[in-house]
């Protein structure tokens, strides 16, 4: 074995490799060598007195973005040596870049506990694009009804940049034949900390509510908004540069990161199996790595990971699902062709848990019915504000509430904090925002629309017509009753809850592997699994609210409702969230046929 002392004659030490050199302002020009190709390289190395090594070099095809990766360890074994002379090259090679030694630094989350992030995450973290975060509710009107929920997009996009890297680090330990780069891991930990930077105000509430009332002729979502942020962001703090600096390979890396976002940025492209490879940033032996912030073949992905826990622990909810658990069994085979992320057949009741804790949370605290409604009389003050309310944008360009999408300097000053703006206004100096303003002032002092009640139809029909046909159709029904109610009267709903892949079991799109053969992926039968688990995966509420408060009109609306209900041929409306299970009355029994066989019938259908 080499004697790994320091020759006498080498005029090194390891501390000199290791000093922190000083700082000095990163440029273009310092990050040209990460373009180099291989003979670039064996080129710099003659220019410095190297020449002896290149051949070295050049037969393990060491390109310039690999330079500020080497270490000793990796020289001795590409047969560098002695170990002055490794020290050598370590020393000449860091004078093309000379930064200075950036630690990580730490934070202190209440979910993951301390975690430490890159020092070019810390460059992203620290700009205005994305301190707006702290901002933006998670769960928006939902901290209306639950007083914990305060947690903002800032602190849940930290976390999942720190379970992106956490994943992708494991499959890299477990497989190092996956050949995962400093580069691939870097791009992973940017694309999940920047993955929710289009969000704007009340979160899901603007892209699912406002944007497509405000402005119906386009298709937005804030996937859209994060891709264009993302690359404000990068402009406009100059942090291309530094990007080099930190070993990516520019634009290569930003199209990966950004296809990890929202897909495919050629928005024509296909995602099955038998389409042609439809992502730029990186080749196909790389597949898996887009299942690792939004997961488009079966949604297991570190996003969903870090709200279940982080959403669970503030709503003061149990959660069932173990992340854990996943990063200690992921691991990558090919499926068809394509390296996927696949887990343990053992943990299929794990992974059920997780698509039921996506559902339970729809139906307990997202889509509940407070929280609901109080983000649709949001809405209605923004629409009612929308073009009262500029915001100056790119060369001094003024955007109204939904215009302020279409240009991110202006989309910037765009927060929760409009609510406050309108709240706030003064009647005498903004008289064209009393309609928006009052409608918030009611929420504040919670005179919210009135519940009327909700009914479940049956999935296999979908109901025609649209929510404004439906208000309509109530407030022309003929019930018994003496109250004239108007179509502008009725707030109708449409909520829909799935396990993740709509009216799809979920399960059937995850691969698992045995422990007997860990390369090998294969599907999880239908008589493996429980037989307790639901026939559908997919449920759609209609919920109704009376804009009048008074109980005449309450009760009015309730028996117009009802009567609406019977004419579409729909389940009789229920006054509550929950169905209530109950032994079946006799006169339901009768029914069903009298007697004991009666009896059984009915607990048959009421498990149905």
């Amino acid at each position: 074995m080499e004697n790994r002392k320091r020759p006498a004659e080498a005029d090194l030490s390891t501390a000199d490799i290791f000093k922190t050199p000083e700082k000095k302002r990163v440029t273009e020009q310092d990050s040209d060598f990460m373009s180099w190709g291989v003979e670039q390289t064996c080129d710099h190395l003659r220019e410095i007195g190297l020449e002896e090594w290149q051949d070295k070099f050049r037969e393990h095809e060491i390109t310039g973005d690999r330079l500020s990766y080497l270490s000793e360890t990796e020289l001795e074994t590409m047969g560098i040596g002695p170990l002055g002379v490794r020290l050598q090259i370590l020393r000449s090679l860091r004078k093309l870049w000379e930064i200075a030694v950036e630690p990580n630094k730490v934070f202190n989350d209440p979910i993951h506990g301390h975690v430490e992030i890159h020092p070019l995450l810390i460059r992203i973290i620290d700009t205005p694009q994305f301190q707006r975060l702290r901002n933006i509710k998670q769960l928006g009107g939902t901290y209306y009804v639950f007083p914990g929920a305060s947690h903002t997009r800032f602190e849940h996009s930290i976390g999942v940049g720190y379970l992106a890297g956490r994943l992708v680090q494991a499959l890299n330990e477990r497989q190092p034949e996956l050949n995962i780069t400093p580069r691939d891991i870097l791009c992973v930990q940017i694309a999940g900390l920047c993955h929710d930077l289009g969000h704007g105000p009340f979160s899901h509430m603007f892209d699912k509510m406002f944007i497509p009332r405000a402005r119906p002729e386009i298709t937005w979502k804030h996937e859209t908004a994060s891709l264009a942020m993302f690359d404000y962001l990068v402009s406009n703090n100059g942090l291309e540069p530094v990007m080099k600096q930190h070993g990516l390979v520019l634009p290569e890396d930003l199209v990966f990161i950004k296809e990890q976002i929202d897909g495919p940025l050629d928005t024509k492209a296909s995602l099955s199996q038998e389409a042609p490879w439809p992502y730029k940033g990186r080749s196909e032996d790389k597949s898996f790595l887009y299942e690792i912030v939004a997961n488009k073949r079966n949604g297991i992905d570190v996003d969903k990971w870090d709200y279940f826990a982080r959403d669970c622990y503030h709503l003061g909810i149990q959660n069932n699902f173990d992340y854990s658990r996943f990063l200690q069994f992921a691991r990558v085979c090919v499926v068809d062709g394509k390296k996927h992320i696949c887990t343990r057949d053992k943990e299929v009741d794990n992974v059920y848990h997780m698509f039921h804790t996506r559902y339970w949370l729809h139906r307990r605290a997202y889509q509940h019915r407070v929280g609901h409604i109080i983000e649709t009389m949001i809405t209605e003050a923004f629409l009612k504000a929308d073009k009262n309310m500029e915001f100056e944008g790119s060369g001094g360009k003024m955007f109204t509430l939904s215009t302020a999408i279409d240009d991110m300097e202006a989309y910037t000053k765009l927060t929760d904090h409009v609510f406050e703006e309108i709240l706030n206004s003064s009647p005498s100096s903004r008289p064209e925002l009393k309609d928006s303003r009052q409608i918030l002032q009611n929420i504040v002092y919670r005179r919210l629309y009135k519940f009327v009640g909700q009914t479940l139809p049956n999935a296999d029909k979908p109901l025609m017509g649209t929510k404004d046909e439906w208000a309509r159709a109530m407030a022309t029904s003929k019930p018994p009753c003496t109250v004239n109610l108007q179509p502008e009267d009725f707030v109708v709903s449409v909520i829909k809850m799935d396990y993740g892949m709509k009216k799809e079991n979920p399960i059937n799109n995850v691969r698992f592997y045995c422990k007997n053969d860990t390369t090998k992926a294969m599907e999880i039968c239908e008589n493996q699994m429980s037989k307790l688990l639901p026939e559908r995966f997919e449920e759609q509420l209609i919920r109704v609210h009376c804009k009048k408060t008074d109980d005449r009109s309450l009760q009015a609306a309730k028996k117009h409702f009802e009567q609406w209900c019977k004419d579409m041929n729909l389940p009789e409306p229920q006054v509550g969230d929950v169905i209530e299970l109950t032994p079946a009355k006799d006169s339901r029994m009768n029914k069903n046929g009298g007697g004991e066989d009666g009896q059984e019938k009915a607990k048959t259908n009421l498990f149905k």
